[in-house]
């Protein structure tokens, strides 16, 4: 089997992809034609250095737990936003005027 040789720009953008999507690591790193272990390995090591974390002492957070926290933190974002956006519209509802005269 041939190895194939990323550049680190490819490693990058496919991280990015890999963090900024809802796509879970596995088809990702199929439809990117690389396998899961090495997807993960990059997504580790580009957490490692942009976060600072790459000579973490050994209670600080890991690359994978900071990945789990952020899929996290958007789940949830992406819940407030809906309910905030049902409130605004129920919000609009109610502060049109009846046209039975209630104001």
């Amino acid at each position: 089997m041939v190895q194939r040789r990323y550049d680190k720009e490819f490693k990058r953008d496919a991280v990015e992809l890999l963090l900024n999507s809802a796509k879970p690591l596995k088809p990702l790193a199929k439809e990117l034609g690389v396998s899961d272990t090495t997807l993960r390995a990059w997504r580790d090591a580009y957490l490692g250095e942009v976060q600072g974390y790459g000579d973490r002492s050994p209670s600080g957070p890991t690359p994978r737990d900071m990945a789990d926290e952020l899929r996290r933190l958007r789940k949830e974002l992406e819940r407030v936003t809906r309910q905030r956006d049902i409130l605004k519209k129920a919000l609009g509802i109610l502060s049109d005027q009846s046209p039975g005269g209630m104001p």
